[in-house]
């Protein structure tokens, strides 16, 4: 086979040397190039200038992408290495190129400098999720420089709009340009196959299988508008701020899915303790700051987020608002608006913003073989495990054309680094050892995948 072959001449001179030397630069240039996603179109920022950009890095490799625009500004890049055996079905590997808003004066250093210190390389976008389109553009790039290609056809996206639910991005892609993804009956995307250290020679390594269903709504509250000088027993505020604090103050209850009690045991069995069915985050403790995205998978939430209400100090308004952030398990949409419904209470209305599905699938079959085998091959240490994500990706899209979608940007991290606060958080920043450790994983599993 002509991918063996050339894959063998290039295991004999240092693999991958300028695919882990070129793949900082390039996280530093996508960071520079600001993809801020506010949820309009008319205050975003560069998705059509990002995606211009891979266009250029792609072409510059010999390979082809059509960008395709859901609105004007609004970008998406689709472009495919073809394998060596066209009778195997194709790969996605799935990016966003949009981020979300970061206020420089928050930060150490400016959001959209990409500036490279103290082994890292810092801004917005350098977790989620430029770190994965910087990884994989390298190695792509590399491939072509040394002839490489992989065993099944691989179909790149390089997405806008993720940020805000992926309607002007992949759900776009998926409904309006379906053919782009022709043959693809798996994805890979963000957020899994990253190192928490247990001790010097463990780690596991996460690997996301399942992602919350996504529930973001507006509660409209009603009352009699008035002076402010007046008693008033019918206040729309007033309702919606009970409303909200029953909503934010109260604790949902654990439902562990199978990809979380799968977690659970590894947990369990690399701490060699007993992990309470009933009380799993005392277990999860362990973990760190990455508790706080696991701990999250083991029950619907329901976070409020903003509040908007009245004009002036001395009006009572007649119609108060507020947005919240729900995220539902697998399998739980029904009872979650059951439980809001309970919470929410009379005389205040609910509209979804945003609806779209949990997704889960099975950590089994070839390709979470050759999963495991790429990051073990890299860290003799490290241990794969399933889990479940708090938030979401773009598999919410292309699950829809049948793929079978999992999380697999693969890290290994300093077990010092608070990695869970760095998502749409400040100070955003990947480690460069990290960073080139992920395409080495990469590349040992996308030629075989």
């Amino acid at each position: 086979m002509p991918g063996a072959q050339t894959y063998a001449r290039r295991v004999d001179s240092a693999p991958l040397t300028g695919a882990q030397d070129e793949v900082a630069e390039l996280l530093s240039d996508l960071i520079r190039i600001d993809t801020t996603n506010t949820g309009d179109t008319a205050t975003g920022k560069g998705e059509r200038v990002a995606a211009e950009w891979v266009a250029c890095k792609l072409g510059e490799a010999g390979i082809d992408s059509a960008i395709h625009e859901s609105e004007p500004g609004r970008a998406s890049l689709v472009a495919r290495v073809e394998g060596t055996d066209s009778s195997r079905p194709a790969l996605l590997v799935h990016g966003h190129l949009d981020v979300v808003p970061a206020d420089p004066a928050e930060w150490s250093v400016h959001p959209f400098s990409g500036e490279e210190r103290d082994g890292y390389i810092w801004g917005r976008g350098a977790v989620d999720m430029k770190d994965m389109d910087a990884m994989v553009l390298a190695l792509v790039r590399d491939w072509a420089r040394t002839g490489v290609r992989p065993e099944r056809d691989i179909v790149l996206a390089f997405v806008a709009d993720e940020e805000a639910g992926g309607r002007l991005g992949a759900r776009y892609l998926v409904d309006e340009h379906p053919d782009c993804f022709e043959g693809c009956t798996e994805a890979i995307s963000e957020v899994g196959g990253f190192s928490i250290t247990v001790r010097d020679d463990l780690r596991l390594d996460l690997v996301q299988t399942a992602e919350k269903g996504l529930a973001w709504m507006r509660l409209t509250a009603g009352g009699r508008p008035g002076h402010g000088s007046f008693v008033h027993d019918d206040n729309a505020v007033t309702r919606l701020c009970e409303a909200v604090a029953r909503i934010g103050s109260h604790r949902l209850p654990t439902v562990i899915t199978p990809p979380m009690r799968q977690f659970l045991d590894a947990v369990g069995d690399a701490y060699g303790i007993e992990i309470d069915p009933d009380h799993p985050e005392e277990a999860l403790a362990r973990l760190g700051s990455i508790s706080r995205m696991t701990g999250a998978a083991l029950r619907n939430t329901a976070n409020p987020t903003m509040l908007d209400a009245g004009y002036k100090a001395n009006v009572i308004p007649g119609t108060a608002s507020a947005t919240v952030d729900g995220r539902f398990l697998y399998g739980q949409e029904e009872e979650f608006e059951c439980q809001l419904a309970s919470l929410i209470g009379e005389g205040v209305q609910r509209e979804w913003l945003v609806h779209d599905q949990a997704v889960e699938t099975t950590f089994d079959g070839p390709l979470v073989d050759l999963m495991v085998g790429a990051l073990k091959a890299e860290d003799d240490g490290a241990r794969p495990v399933p889990f479940t994500m708090s938030g979401g990706t773009d598999a919410k899209s292309f699950e829809r054309l049948g793929m079978r979608c999992f999380g697999f940007s693969p890290l290994r991290l300093p077990p010092d680094l608070d990695f869970a606060s760095l998502f749409h958080g400040i100070d955003e920043r990947v480690p460069i050892s990290a960073l080139q450790f992920g395409i080495r994983v990469l590349d040992r599993f996308l030629r075989s995948a």
